[in-house]
């Protein structure tokens, strides 16, 4: 019995759109409950959300059995903390800050078991091979791992063909919000002077046959990048849907009239 079927990766190579949603809450009743909601990926957020290592197992647990596909983004990309996501069972990362093709190739050789890369063998331990119970596991995990590589910098954009050409790497993602920063529009992903880049960085991307994503709350942005071929795009996360939601309905109660009871009502 192999390495489950990766089929996000599947869905990358075949040019289908996947839809996702950012998990930032940390909490594994949250994300069970986007994961019902039919978005195509989820992704667990080790970077800027207050994840660890068994929180992540159990929002991993948490989504198993449905039809959204888990993507965790570590809090930084280095060998030591991508092995453990693997052997939790994590068959998708996406690596953020990268901006050489030093560091892509790093992280190819992370993912991969010798002599194809450097991943430690400890997965009679793990949960990726459901506990040593998938005999074939090691032979074929390899083949069924996603790495994604999050570009989010002016150095990353000019060591954007570097980065999709080396191999081993299934698809780049532009974080806009990072990249407007360091082009000097903070809080402005939205800018012209940004969208002109990150639009220029897709095409780039795609130009190495390489998938490419992004993440932003913008709807009608959203539709815009996959108009211009990008195939795993995020559309919002939960945090912000759970500040919008709870700052409205307590709006709407302040300005909502107390009901009024029918005419013929009867009063005791």
């Amino acid at each position: 019995m192999p390495a489950p079927k990766n089929l996000f990766k599947q869905a990358l190579k075949e040019g289908r759109a996947q839809i996702g949603l950012w998990q930032a809450l940390a909490n594994a009743y949250t994300v069970e409950i986007s994961a019902g909601a039919g978005y195509d990926w989820l992704l667990l957020d080790a970077e800027h959300a207050p994840n660890d290592v068994p929180l992540l197992v159990s929002q991993l647990q948490a989504m198993k059995g449905t039809a959204s596909h888990a993507i965790i983004r570590p809090p930084i990309g280095e060998t030591w903390i991508i092995k453990q996501m693997l052997d939790i069972g994590a068959q998708t990362l996406l690596i953020p800050m990268v901006d050489s093709r030093e560091m892509a190739e790093t992280m190819v050789k992370a993912v991969r078991y010798p002599p194809h890369g450097v991943r430690g063998v400890g997965a009679a331990l793990a949960r990726a091979s459901a506990f040593n119970r998938i005999p074939d596991y090691l032979p074929t995990a390899n083949d069924e791992i996603c790495l994604l590589l999050q570009v989010e910098s002016r150095a990353g954009l000019e060591a954007l063909d570097a980065i999709a050409s080396t191999e081993g790497v299934d698809g780049v993602f532009i974080g806009p919000a990072d990249l407007a920063a360091d082009m000097g529009y903070l809080g402005g992903p939205g800018a012209p002077e940004v969208q002109a880049e990150v639009e220029k960085a897709l095409a780039k991307i795609q130009a190495h046959g390489k998938a490419a994503g992004i993440l932003i709350g913008d709807l009608s942005l959203a539709k815009r990048y996959l108009e211009l071929g990008a195939t795993f795009v995020a559309i919002g996360n939960d945090v912000t849907l759970l500040a919008n939601a709870t700052t409205k309905l307590l709006d709407d109660f302040k300005n909502a009239e107390a009901a009024k009871p029918p005419a013929d009502a009867k009063v005791y």
